[in-house]
Protein backbone atom coordinates (compact mmCIF):
# COMPACT_ATOMS: atom_id res chain seq x y z
CA UNK A 1 0.00 0.00 0.00
CA UNK A 2 2.90 1.85 0.26
CA UNK A 3 3.83 1.95 -3.12
CA UNK A 4 1.63 4.56 -4.57
CA UNK A 5 2.75 5.32 -8.67
CA UNK A 6 -0.33 5.46 -9.67
CA UNK A 7 -1.77 5.61 -13.23
CA UNK A 8 -4.64 7.75 -14.29
CA UNK A 9 -5.74 6.08 -17.59
CA UNK A 10 -5.86 3.14 -15.42
CA UNK A 11 -7.80 4.11 -12.59
CA UNK A 12 -10.34 5.43 -15.00
CA UNK A 13 -10.78 2.20 -16.88
CA UNK A 14 -11.34 0.46 -13.38
CA UNK A 15 -14.11 3.11 -12.68
CA UNK A 16 -15.59 2.21 -15.55
CA UNK A 17 -16.38 -1.43 -15.04
CA UNK A 18 -16.55 -0.78 -11.13
CA UNK A 19 -19.28 -3.28 -10.44
CA UNK A 20 -18.22 -6.13 -12.86
CA UNK A 21 -15.23 -8.59 -12.27
CA UNK A 22 -12.60 -7.45 -14.63
CA UNK A 23 -12.23 -10.59 -17.35
CA UNK A 24 -8.92 -12.26 -17.21
CA UNK A 25 -6.60 -14.26 -19.79
CA UNK A 26 -5.35 -16.30 -17.05
CA UNK A 27 -8.34 -17.52 -15.12
CA UNK A 28 -6.91 -20.31 -12.77
CA UNK A 29 -7.86 -23.71 -14.15
CA UNK A 30 -10.69 -25.60 -12.46
CA UNK A 31 -10.38 -26.99 -9.19
CA UNK A 32 -10.55 -30.34 -11.12
CA UNK A 33 -7.89 -29.79 -12.99
CA UNK A 34 -4.79 -31.78 -11.52
CA UNK A 35 -2.93 -28.44 -12.45
CA UNK A 36 -5.17 -26.33 -10.39
CA UNK A 37 -2.50 -24.50 -7.94
CA UNK A 38 0.13 -26.21 -8.88
CA UNK A 39 1.86 -23.83 -10.58
CA UNK A 40 5.73 -22.95 -9.61
CA UNK A 41 5.80 -21.86 -5.82
CA UNK A 42 2.52 -22.01 -5.28
CA UNK A 43 1.77 -21.98 -1.52
CA UNK A 44 -0.29 -25.67 -0.78
CA UNK A 45 -1.41 -24.66 2.62
CA UNK A 46 -1.59 -21.26 2.53
CA UNK A 47 -3.82 -18.25 1.55
CA UNK A 48 -3.03 -17.01 -1.89
CA UNK A 49 -5.39 -15.69 -4.83
CA UNK A 50 -6.25 -17.88 -7.27
CA UNK A 51 -4.60 -14.95 -9.68
CA UNK A 52 -3.47 -11.77 -10.20
CA UNK A 53 -1.71 -9.56 -7.24
CA UNK A 54 -2.34 -9.63 -3.55
CA UNK A 55 -1.23 -7.46 -0.67
CA UNK A 56 -2.68 -6.62 3.26
CA UNK A 57 -5.41 -8.46 4.81
CA UNK A 58 -8.80 -6.38 4.99
CA UNK A 59 -11.98 -6.91 7.15
CA UNK A 60 -11.21 -10.28 8.95
CA UNK A 61 -14.70 -11.17 10.47
CA UNK A 62 -16.30 -14.19 11.97
CA UNK A 63 -20.33 -14.26 11.43
CA UNK A 64 -22.73 -17.25 11.52
CA UNK A 65 -19.97 -20.20 11.33
CA UNK A 66 -17.74 -18.47 8.88
CA UNK A 67 -14.13 -17.13 8.76
CA UNK A 68 -14.31 -13.79 6.15
CA UNK A 69 -11.03 -13.02 4.72
CA UNK A 70 -10.90 -9.41 3.12
CA UNK A 71 -7.93 -8.37 1.38
CA UNK A 72 -6.05 -5.39 -0.93
CA UNK A 73 -5.97 -7.38 -4.71
CA UNK A 74 -5.75 -5.77 -8.16
CA UNK A 75 -7.78 -8.21 -10.73
CA UNK A 76 -5.58 -6.57 -14.05
CA UNK A 77 -1.87 -7.67 -13.15
CA UNK A 78 0.19 -9.60 -10.47
CA UNK A 79 2.14 -6.30 -9.84
CA UNK A 80 0.39 -3.57 -7.78
CA UNK A 81 -2.54 -1.71 -9.14
CA UNK A 82 -5.82 0.00 -8.29
CA UNK A 83 -6.98 -1.71 -5.31
CA UNK A 84 -10.35 -3.58 -4.81
CA UNK A 85 -11.10 -5.76 -1.79
CA UNK A 86 -10.89 -9.27 -2.28
CA UNK A 87 -12.92 -11.85 -0.93
CA UNK A 88 -12.47 -15.18 0.66
CA UNK A 89 -14.29 -17.69 3.51
CA UNK A 90 -13.26 -20.49 5.71
CA UNK A 91 -15.30 -22.65 8.18
CA UNK A 92 -12.23 -23.66 10.07
CA UNK A 93 -9.10 -21.73 8.96
CA UNK A 94 -7.74 -24.50 7.29
CA UNK A 95 -9.52 -24.51 3.70
CA UNK A 96 -10.91 -21.66 2.11
CA UNK A 97 -13.10 -20.74 -0.65
CA UNK A 98 -12.73 -17.89 -3.28
CA UNK A 99 -15.36 -15.62 -3.39
CA UNK A 100 -16.18 -12.69 -6.37
CA UNK A 101 -14.69 -9.38 -5.59
CA UNK A 102 -16.45 -7.77 -2.49
CA UNK A 103 -15.53 -3.62 -3.08
CA UNK A 104 -14.30 -2.00 -6.57
CA UNK A 105 -13.23 1.71 -6.65
CA UNK A 106 -15.60 4.53 -6.61
CA UNK A 107 -15.84 8.08 -7.49
CA UNK A 108 -14.44 8.53 -4.25
CA UNK A 109 -10.79 6.60 -5.14
CA UNK A 110 -9.51 3.06 -4.69
CA UNK A 111 -10.40 0.78 -1.72
CA UNK A 112 -7.30 0.66 1.31
CA UNK A 113 -7.34 -1.46 3.95
CA UNK A 114 -9.34 -1.57 6.75
CA UNK A 115 -11.59 -3.81 8.95
CA UNK A 116 -15.17 -5.04 9.28
CA UNK A 117 -17.66 -5.21 12.01
CA UNK A 118 -21.03 -7.08 12.86
CA UNK A 119 -23.63 -4.54 13.53
CA UNK A 120 -25.73 -6.83 15.80
CA UNK A 121 -27.87 -4.70 17.40
CA UNK A 122 -28.54 -2.51 14.00
CA UNK A 123 -26.66 0.59 15.65
CA UNK A 124 -25.86 2.16 12.06
CA UNK A 125 -29.45 1.77 10.35
CA UNK A 126 -28.72 -0.15 7.90
CA UNK A 127 -30.46 -3.42 8.82
CA UNK A 128 -33.96 -3.73 6.39
CA UNK A 129 -35.18 -5.25 9.65
CA UNK A 130 -34.73 -8.90 9.36
CA UNK A 131 -30.93 -9.30 8.74
CA UNK A 132 -27.99 -8.17 10.34
CA UNK A 133 -25.14 -5.81 8.78
CA UNK A 134 -22.06 -6.36 8.38
CA UNK A 135 -20.38 -3.47 7.53
CA UNK A 136 -17.06 -2.65 6.32
CA UNK A 137 -15.11 -0.05 7.21
CA UNK A 138 -12.05 1.76 4.67
CA UNK A 139 -9.57 4.03 3.16
CA UNK A 140 -10.25 5.21 0.13
CA UNK A 141 -7.01 6.68 -1.84
CA UNK A 142 -8.05 9.69 -4.65
CA UNK A 143 -5.52 8.92 -6.97
CA UNK A 144 -6.00 12.89 -8.81
CA UNK A 145 -5.21 14.47 -5.84
CA UNK A 146 -2.41 12.60 -4.79
CA UNK A 147 -0.78 13.16 -8.42
CA UNK A 148 -1.96 17.20 -8.02
CA UNK A 149 0.65 17.23 -4.92
CA UNK A 150 -2.51 17.73 -2.61
CA UNK A 151 -2.14 16.17 1.05
CA UNK A 152 -5.63 15.35 1.80
CA UNK A 153 -6.14 12.40 -0.74
CA UNK A 154 -6.78 9.81 1.87
CA UNK A 155 -10.07 9.83 3.39
CA UNK A 156 -12.53 6.67 5.54
CA UNK A 157 -15.61 5.07 4.29
CA UNK A 158 -18.00 2.40 4.37
CA UNK A 159 -19.77 0.06 2.97
CA UNK A 160 -22.51 -2.58 4.13
CA UNK A 161 -23.37 -6.13 3.24
CA UNK A 162 -27.15 -7.71 4.39
CA UNK A 163 -26.02 -11.43 2.96
CA UNK A 164 -22.76 -12.32 4.55
CA UNK A 165 -20.49 -10.25 2.42
CA UNK A 166 -22.04 -11.92 -1.01
CA UNK A 167 -23.03 -8.25 -1.94
CA UNK A 168 -22.27 -4.77 -1.02
CA UNK A 169 -23.80 -0.84 -0.85
CA UNK A 170 -21.74 2.07 -0.59
CA UNK A 171 -22.60 4.65 2.08
CA UNK A 172 -24.69 7.13 0.34
CA UNK A 173 -22.67 10.12 2.44
CA UNK A 174 -19.32 8.81 2.28
CA UNK A 175 -16.91 9.52 3.53
CA UNK A 176 -17.82 9.15 7.42
CA UNK A 177 -13.93 11.04 8.17
CA UNK A 178 -12.61 13.37 5.92
CA UNK A 179 -8.56 14.63 5.61
CA UNK A 180 -7.55 18.31 5.63
CA UNK A 181 -3.56 17.66 5.60
CA UNK A 182 -2.15 14.07 6.61
CA UNK A 183 -1.10 12.56 3.73
CA UNK A 184 -0.55 9.32 5.01
CA UNK A 185 -3.95 8.53 6.63
CA UNK A 186 -5.41 5.07 6.50
CA UNK A 187 -6.53 1.63 7.46
CA UNK A 188 -8.71 2.11 9.64
CA UNK A 189 -9.63 -0.84 12.59
CA UNK A 190 -12.83 -0.67 14.11
CA UNK A 191 -14.08 -2.60 17.07
CA UNK A 192 -17.14 -2.17 19.78
CA UNK A 193 -16.41 -0.97 23.36
CA UNK A 194 -18.78 -1.98 25.49
CA UNK A 195 -17.78 0.32 28.60
CA UNK A 196 -18.54 3.87 26.36
CA UNK A 197 -21.32 2.00 24.13
CA UNK A 198 -19.86 3.04 21.23
CA UNK A 199 -17.84 1.44 17.82
CA UNK A 200 -14.15 2.88 18.77
CA UNK A 201 -11.32 3.42 15.52
CA UNK A 202 -7.88 3.13 15.54
CA UNK A 203 -6.21 4.74 12.32
CA UNK A 204 -2.13 5.41 11.24
CA UNK A 205 -1.55 9.14 10.56
CA UNK A 206 1.92 8.88 9.14
CA UNK A 207 4.02 8.51 12.32
CA UNK A 208 1.82 8.11 15.18
CA UNK A 209 -2.25 6.04 15.65
CA UNK A 210 -5.20 7.98 16.14
CA UNK A 211 -8.10 6.69 17.76
CA UNK A 212 -11.68 7.91 17.14
CA UNK A 213 -15.18 7.03 18.77
CA UNK A 214 -18.53 6.44 17.13
CA UNK A 215 -22.42 6.07 17.95
CA UNK A 216 -23.27 4.51 14.44
CA UNK A 217 -20.15 3.95 12.62
CA UNK A 218 -21.00 7.22 10.32
CA UNK A 219 -20.40 10.28 12.78
CA UNK A 220 -16.60 9.90 14.47
CA UNK A 221 -15.37 11.67 16.82
CA UNK A 222 -11.10 12.41 17.51
CA UNK A 223 -10.33 10.57 20.89
CA UNK A 224 -6.38 10.99 21.32
CA UNK A 225 -3.03 9.66 19.91
CA UNK A 226 -0.77 7.11 20.25
CA UNK A 227 2.64 6.98 19.06
CA UNK A 228 4.78 9.88 18.28
CA UNK A 229 7.32 9.59 21.20
CA UNK A 230 7.13 5.44 21.27
CA UNK A 231 8.26 3.03 18.95
CA UNK A 232 10.11 1.93 16.12
CA UNK A 233 10.04 5.15 13.60
CA UNK A 234 12.33 4.40 10.59
CA UNK A 235 9.36 4.37 7.91
CA UNK A 236 5.39 4.90 7.82
CA UNK A 237 3.41 3.68 10.30
CA UNK A 238 0.38 1.16 8.81
CA UNK A 239 -2.54 -1.21 9.86
CA UNK A 240 -3.01 -0.31 13.34
CA UNK A 241 -4.91 -2.92 15.57
CA UNK A 242 -5.75 -2.36 19.15
CA UNK A 243 -7.23 -5.23 21.03
CA UNK A 244 -7.07 -7.12 25.07
CA UNK A 245 -5.69 -9.99 26.12
CA UNK A 246 -5.83 -11.46 29.07
CA UNK A 247 -2.61 -13.06 30.91
CA UNK A 248 -3.70 -16.51 31.94
CA UNK A 249 -1.84 -16.52 35.10
CA UNK A 250 -3.50 -14.02 36.76
CA UNK A 251 -6.25 -12.96 34.77
CA UNK A 252 -4.82 -9.00 34.33
CA UNK A 253 -6.13 -7.73 31.62
CA UNK A 254 -3.34 -5.88 29.13
CA UNK A 255 -4.56 -4.15 25.71
CA UNK A 256 -2.19 -4.41 22.91
CA UNK A 257 -1.74 -2.31 19.85
CA UNK A 258 -0.34 -4.00 16.26
CA UNK A 259 1.38 -1.33 14.22
CA UNK A 260 3.47 -2.37 11.52
CA UNK A 261 6.18 -0.11 9.34
CA UNK A 262 7.99 0.17 6.27
CA UNK A 263 10.93 0.35 6.08
CA UNK A 264 12.22 0.11 9.45
CA UNK A 265 11.86 -3.60 10.29
CA UNK A 266 15.01 -5.73 11.95
CA UNK A 267 15.88 -7.05 9.50
CA UNK A 268 15.33 -4.93 6.57
CA UNK A 269 11.76 -2.89 5.15
CA UNK A 270 8.53 -4.45 6.93
CA UNK A 271 7.59 -5.65 9.84
CA UNK A 272 5.29 -5.52 12.86
CA UNK A 273 5.93 -3.76 15.79
CA UNK A 274 3.58 -4.33 19.43
CA UNK A 275 3.00 -2.18 22.47
CA UNK A 276 1.31 -3.46 25.79
CA UNK A 277 -0.57 -0.75 28.02
CA UNK A 278 -4.07 0.12 28.78
CA UNK A 279 -6.82 1.50 27.13
CA UNK A 280 -9.21 3.98 28.74
CA UNK A 281 -11.58 4.08 26.55
CA UNK A 282 -10.45 7.61 25.25
CA UNK A 283 -6.89 6.59 25.33
CA UNK A 284 -4.08 4.24 24.70
CA UNK A 285 -1.21 4.50 27.00
CA UNK A 286 1.75 2.33 27.22
CA UNK A 287 5.41 2.40 29.43
CA UNK A 288 6.91 0.70 26.99
CA UNK A 289 10.28 1.81 25.96
CA UNK A 290 11.63 -0.98 24.02
CA UNK A 291 10.28 -1.78 20.30
CA UNK A 292 8.88 -5.29 20.21
CA UNK A 293 8.25 -6.98 17.51
CA UNK A 294 5.95 -9.81 16.82
CA UNK A 295 7.78 -11.58 13.90
CA UNK A 296 11.47 -11.28 13.25
CA UNK A 297 11.60 -12.21 9.57
CA UNK A 298 11.03 -10.21 6.76
CA UNK A 299 7.99 -11.45 5.32
CA UNK A 300 5.09 -10.79 7.48
CA UNK A 301 3.41 -7.61 7.40
CA UNK A 302 0.08 -5.42 7.42
CA UNK A 303 -1.17 -8.25 9.87
CA UNK A 304 -4.89 -8.02 11.73
CA UNK A 305 -6.70 -10.10 13.84
CA UNK A 306 -9.86 -11.00 13.62
CA UNK A 307 -13.52 -9.71 15.56
CA UNK A 308 -16.04 -11.20 16.51
CA UNK A 309 -14.36 -14.68 16.84
CA UNK A 310 -16.85 -17.21 18.61
CA UNK A 311 -14.63 -17.49 21.60
CA UNK A 312 -13.17 -14.92 21.65
CA UNK A 313 -9.77 -15.34 20.84
CA UNK A 314 -7.67 -12.93 18.97
CA UNK A 315 -7.00 -14.63 15.25
CA UNK A 316 -3.89 -13.20 13.52
CA UNK A 317 -3.20 -13.51 9.76
CA UNK A 318 -0.08 -11.10 8.22
CA UNK A 319 0.67 -10.65 4.54
CA UNK A 320 3.68 -13.22 3.64
CA UNK A 321 5.71 -10.28 1.93
CA UNK A 322 7.99 -7.14 1.72
CA UNK A 323 7.87 -4.57 0.26
CA UNK A 324 11.30 -4.33 -0.48
CA UNK A 325 10.77 -6.94 -3.27
CA UNK A 326 6.71 -7.61 -3.36
CA UNK A 327 6.13 -6.48 -6.96
CA UNK A 328 9.32 -8.98 -8.03
CA UNK A 329 8.57 -12.32 -6.77
CA UNK A 330 9.11 -15.26 -9.81
CA UNK A 331 5.65 -16.23 -9.87
CA UNK A 332 3.42 -15.64 -13.35
CA UNK A 333 0.01 -16.05 -12.45
CA UNK A 334 -0.61 -14.76 -9.14
CA UNK A 335 1.30 -13.03 -6.76
CA UNK A 336 1.71 -13.17 -2.54
CA UNK A 337 0.05 -15.37 -0.01
CA UNK A 338 -0.62 -14.90 3.62
CA UNK A 339 0.82 -16.65 6.97
CA UNK A 340 -0.56 -19.08 8.37
CA UNK A 341 -3.61 -17.76 10.78
CA UNK A 342 -2.36 -17.72 14.28
CA UNK A 343 -3.97 -17.57 17.65
CA UNK A 344 -2.18 -14.52 19.92
CA UNK A 345 -1.61 -14.91 23.66
CA UNK A 346 -0.50 -12.58 26.63
CA UNK A 347 2.40 -15.21 27.85
CA UNK A 348 5.06 -14.49 30.56
CA UNK A 349 8.62 -15.68 30.46
CA UNK A 350 10.11 -17.49 34.01
CA UNK A 351 11.49 -13.51 34.58
CA UNK A 352 7.88 -12.57 34.66
CA UNK A 353 8.26 -10.41 31.66
CA UNK A 354 5.04 -10.15 29.30
CA UNK A 355 5.23 -10.85 26.18
CA UNK A 356 2.70 -11.91 23.39
CA UNK A 357 2.85 -14.99 21.20
CA UNK A 358 1.63 -16.51 18.01
CA UNK A 359 1.36 -19.70 17.31
CA UNK A 360 -0.53 -21.80 14.42
CA UNK A 361 -4.28 -22.46 14.98
CA UNK A 362 -4.83 -25.63 16.74
CA UNK A 363 -6.92 -27.16 13.91
CA UNK A 364 -3.96 -26.58 11.44
CA UNK A 365 -2.92 -29.67 13.13
CA UNK A 366 -5.88 -31.95 11.84
CA UNK A 367 -4.65 -30.89 7.88
CA UNK A 368 -0.89 -33.32 8.91
CA UNK A 369 -0.62 -36.19 6.96
CA UNK A 370 2.43 -38.97 6.94
CA UNK A 371 5.48 -38.42 9.36
CA UNK A 372 8.87 -40.00 9.68
CA UNK A 373 10.81 -39.93 12.91
CA UNK A 374 14.93 -38.37 12.60
CA UNK A 375 17.18 -39.82 15.45
CA UNK A 376 19.91 -36.92 16.45
CA UNK A 377 22.51 -37.94 18.38
CA UNK A 378 25.16 -35.51 17.43
CA UNK A 379 28.84 -35.23 18.80
CA UNK A 380 30.75 -31.79 17.99
CA UNK A 381 30.73 -31.03 14.20
CA UNK A 382 28.90 -34.55 13.23
CA UNK A 383 25.91 -34.08 10.76
CA UNK A 384 22.78 -36.51 10.00
CA UNK A 385 21.02 -36.15 6.71
CA UNK A 386 17.53 -37.53 5.96
CA UNK A 387 15.89 -37.58 2.62
CA UNK A 388 12.40 -36.92 2.61
CA UNK A 389 10.27 -36.10 -0.90
CA UNK A 390 7.43 -33.68 1.10
CA UNK A 391 9.66 -32.42 2.50
CA UNK A 392 9.23 -29.01 0.87
CA UNK A 393 5.91 -29.22 2.26
CA UNK A 394 5.94 -30.13 5.57
CA UNK A 395 6.53 -29.82 9.41
CA UNK A 396 9.93 -30.41 11.31
CA UNK A 397 9.17 -30.04 15.16
CA UNK A 398 11.32 -31.11 18.46
CA UNK A 399 12.14 -30.19 21.39
CA UNK A 400 15.61 -28.87 22.63
CA UNK A 401 18.04 -26.97 24.87
CA UNK A 402 19.88 -23.32 24.30
CA UNK A 403 22.79 -24.72 22.13
CA UNK A 404 24.53 -24.78 18.84
CA UNK A 405 22.80 -26.38 15.91
CA UNK A 406 22.18 -25.86 12.47
CA UNK A 407 19.65 -27.26 9.99
CA UNK A 408 19.55 -27.00 6.32
CA UNK A 409 16.91 -27.78 3.74
CA UNK A 410 18.95 -29.18 0.43
CA UNK A 411 17.82 -29.63 -3.36
CA UNK A 412 21.07 -29.49 -5.33
CA UNK A 413 23.33 -26.51 -4.95
CA UNK A 414 20.10 -24.67 -3.17
CA UNK A 415 20.35 -24.73 0.90
CA UNK A 416 18.10 -22.77 3.39
CA UNK A 417 19.98 -22.66 6.94
CA UNK A 418 18.23 -22.05 9.99
CA UNK A 419 20.11 -22.28 13.38
CA UNK A 420 20.30 -21.41 16.72
CA UNK A 421 24.04 -19.60 18.41
CA UNK A 422 24.08 -20.13 22.49
CA UNK A 423 26.90 -17.34 23.08
CA UNK A 424 25.06 -14.82 20.83
CA UNK A 425 22.15 -15.72 21.80
CA UNK A 426 20.01 -15.39 18.56
CA UNK A 427 18.03 -17.77 16.20
CA UNK A 428 19.59 -16.66 12.20
CA UNK A 429 17.85 -17.96 9.34
CA UNK A 430 20.16 -17.76 5.61
CA UNK A 431 18.13 -17.81 2.28
CA UNK A 432 21.42 -16.26 0.43
CA UNK A 433 22.35 -19.50 -1.09
CA UNK A 434 17.94 -20.94 -1.04
CA UNK A 435 17.34 -20.55 -4.93
CA UNK A 436 16.03 -17.58 -6.77
CA UNK A 437 17.63 -14.57 -5.11
CA UNK A 438 18.67 -12.07 -7.91
CA UNK A 439 15.35 -10.61 -8.43
CA UNK A 440 15.86 -8.09 -5.96
CA UNK A 441 18.97 -6.41 -4.44
CA UNK A 442 17.67 -6.70 -0.34
CA UNK A 443 16.27 -10.38 -1.01
CA UNK A 444 19.76 -12.62 -0.45
CA UNK A 445 21.92 -10.33 0.85
CA UNK A 446 22.02 -10.78 4.19
CA UNK A 447 21.76 -13.55 6.91
CA UNK A 448 18.41 -12.83 9.47
CA UNK A 449 18.91 -12.94 13.24
CA UNK A 450 16.60 -13.04 15.67
CA UNK A 451 17.99 -12.50 19.49
CA UNK A 452 16.15 -15.31 22.11
CA UNK A 453 17.41 -14.25 25.49
CA UNK A 454 14.78 -15.63 27.53
CA UNK A 455 14.13 -19.08 26.69
CA UNK A 456 13.57 -21.85 29.24
CA UNK A 457 15.47 -24.69 29.56
CA UNK A 458 13.53 -27.15 26.99
CA UNK A 459 11.72 -25.54 24.74
CA UNK A 460 9.77 -26.34 21.40
CA UNK A 461 11.44 -25.55 17.62
CA UNK A 462 8.40 -26.04 14.98
CA UNK A 463 9.05 -25.53 11.60
CA UNK A 464 6.32 -24.93 8.73
CA UNK A 465 7.67 -24.99 5.13
CA UNK A 466 5.78 -24.46 2.16
CA UNK A 467 6.63 -24.46 -1.44
CA UNK A 468 7.93 -20.95 -1.11
CA UNK A 469 7.77 -19.96 2.23
CA UNK A 470 8.96 -20.85 5.87
CA UNK A 471 7.48 -20.04 9.49
CA UNK A 472 9.52 -20.60 12.54
CA UNK A 473 7.78 -20.94 15.78
CA UNK A 474 10.65 -21.12 19.06
CA UNK A 475 8.68 -22.12 22.44
CA UNK A 476 5.56 -21.97 20.73
CA UNK A 477 5.62 -18.44 19.52
CA UNK A 478 7.61 -16.67 21.73
CA UNK A 479 9.95 -15.94 19.30
CA UNK A 480 9.10 -15.86 15.02
CA UNK A 481 10.25 -15.85 12.06
CA UNK A 482 8.91 -16.04 8.54
CA UNK A 483 10.77 -16.13 4.75
CA UNK A 484 10.28 -16.64 1.96
CA UNK A 485 12.18 -18.57 -0.18
CA UNK A 486 12.43 -19.54 -3.89
CA UNK A 487 14.61 -22.93 -4.40
CA UNK A 488 15.38 -23.85 -7.90
CA UNK A 489 13.44 -27.40 -7.37
CA UNK A 490 11.67 -28.52 -4.28
CA UNK A 491 13.39 -29.18 -1.04
CA UNK A 492 14.10 -32.64 -0.24
CA UNK A 493 17.03 -33.37 2.31
CA UNK A 494 17.00 -32.67 5.84
CA UNK A 495 20.54 -31.97 7.34
CA UNK A 496 21.55 -31.40 11.10
CA UNK A 497 24.17 -30.20 12.33
CA UNK A 498 26.02 -30.03 15.69
CA UNK A 499 27.78 -26.79 15.73
CA UNK A 500 28.81 -26.73 19.39
CA UNK A 501 31.44 -28.16 21.62
CA UNK A 502 29.01 -30.48 23.61
CA UNK A 503 26.82 -33.48 22.45
CA UNK A 504 23.69 -32.44 20.44
CA UNK A 505 20.72 -34.65 21.23
CA UNK A 506 17.22 -34.51 20.08
CA UNK A 507 15.24 -37.80 20.41
CA UNK A 508 11.99 -36.36 19.26
CA UNK A 509 12.62 -35.00 15.85
CA UNK A 510 9.76 -35.63 13.79
CA UNK A 511 9.27 -34.53 10.09
CA UNK A 512 5.15 -34.76 9.19
CA UNK A 513 4.05 -33.58 5.71
CA UNK A 514 1.70 -31.11 6.01
CA UNK A 515 -1.46 -31.89 3.13
CA UNK A 516 -2.51 -29.25 0.55
CA UNK A 517 -5.88 -28.00 0.88
CA UNK A 518 -6.64 -26.84 -2.51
Amino acid sequence: MLFRTFITILFMVVLSCKETAVPSENNATSKSDSTYFREAYRPQFHFSPEEKWMNDPNGLVYYNGTYHLFYQYYPGDIVWGPMHWGHAVSRDMVFWEHKPIALYPDENGLIFSGSAVIDRDNISGFSDGERVPMVAVYTYHDMEKEQAGRSDFQTQGIAYSLDEGETWNKYINNPVIGNDSIRDFRDPKVFWHEPINKWVMVLVAGDHVKIYASPDLKDWTHLSDFGKEQGAHGGVWECPDLFPLTVPETGEEKWVMLVSINPGAPNCGSGTQYFLGDFTGMEFKSDQQETRWLDWGTDNYAGVTYNNTPDDSRIFIGWMSNWNYARDTPTEVWRSAMTLPRKLELRTTDDGLYYVSNYPLEQFNTNLGESKEVLVNLGAGETATSEIPYLNQSEVRFTTSPGDFKITYRSGEDVLHLGMDAAETIFYLDRTDSGKTDFEESFGAAIHTMPVPDLPEEFEVRILTDWSSVEVFINQGQYVMTAQVFPNSPFGELIIENTGDSVLEIPDLEVTKVERIW
